[in-house]
């Protein structure tokens, strides 16, 4: 703890000129997969109990076409079952439990506990690798689908995002909807890089004509931030595994942050870190 007192210390100093007027979106990742069930029912519930309107998933599917939220391909580390996901039915997938003791949740169980609720930031990542796995044809039905059944939520003054390290589906959607938009802070779309912000990720942004990035806090500078900034992009940064990680996002200048650990981060930050302005 006096570490992070400390660090905090320092990055007031340094940011608080900025952080006056910076606000930066938390939202829940997995449901907060360090200190829950990751994209489980439950972890969910949990973070809209504690306070969270923004949420992250990831999205594969079965052998058989059912959507469900899981993150790896191989089904080893979350459960007690072996294999690739995308190999087995959905019947195979019910019959199994994550290695704390609950059920996979489909997709359509989470477009159900969304509905009715309003004020939702929620990034729905289309994960379609290996991309062995995931021909053209099924990244489109994957998708189209997940589009569809996000329209489909019943919600006001709401932001819903399509996110993908796979450009297949991005470029898909922005096809077929030319209404999402691609551009400022409402955009619908983003990339996901496995990099800090730099030139190369502005520039993929810039050719793709989606100008939000979600970039790894490793490997970004503040200059790089502000130089995307500059070029009209929204700035998305992860991991938070600490809050350390989201205070070190903050002084970057990013825009909005994901969290692994929703639960300690959220009253802290509004214990210790007053002038940031953080929309949950």
């Amino acid at each position: 703890m006096k570490k992070i007192i400390v660090f905090t210390f320092a990055l007031c100093l340094a940011a608080g000129a900025f952080a006056q007027t910076q606000t930066i979106r938390a939202f829940s990742h997995r449901g907060g997969r360090l200190e829950r069930d990751e994209n489980t029912a439950g972890a969910f519930q949990d973070s809209w109990d504690a306070g969270y309107t923004g949420f992250e998933t990831d999205i594969r599917r079965t052998a058989d076409g059912v959507l469900y939220l899981t993150h790896d391909h191989t089904l080893e580390r979350t459960t007690n079952g072996s294999g690739i996901f995308e190999q087995k039915t959905s019947a195979e997938i019910e019959q199994l439990r994550t290695k704390k003791g609950n059920k996979m949740m489909k997709f359509d169980d989470f477009i159900a506990f969304l509905q009715d609720k309003d004020n939702l930031y929620v990034e729905f990542e289309l994960k379609t690798k290996p991309e062995e796995l995931y021909p053209q044809e099924i990244v489109e039905e994957v998708a189209e689908r997940v589009y569809q059944a996000a329209m489909s939520i019943r919600t006001k003054n709401s932001l819903l995002r399509f996110t993908s390290s796979d450009l297949r589906g991005l470029r898909y959607l922005k096809q077929a909807h030319p209404d999402l938009k691609s551009k400022g802070p409402e955009s619908n779309l983003l990339i996901i890089f496995n990099a800090g912000v730099s030139d190369k990720t502005i520039e993929t942004c810039k050719r793709e004509d989606i100008w939000v990035m979600g970039c790894k806090t490793d490997g970004t500078t503040r200059k790089m931030v502000e130089k995307a900034h500059k070029e009209g992009m929204i700035v998305s940064l992860w991991p938070t595994h600490k809050i350390e990680d989201f205070m070190l996002a903050a002084y970057l200048g990013s825009d909005a942050m994901c969290t692994d650990i929703p639960f300690t981060m959220k009253p802290w930050l509004e214990a210790n870190a007053p002038w940031l302005h953080v929309i949950y």
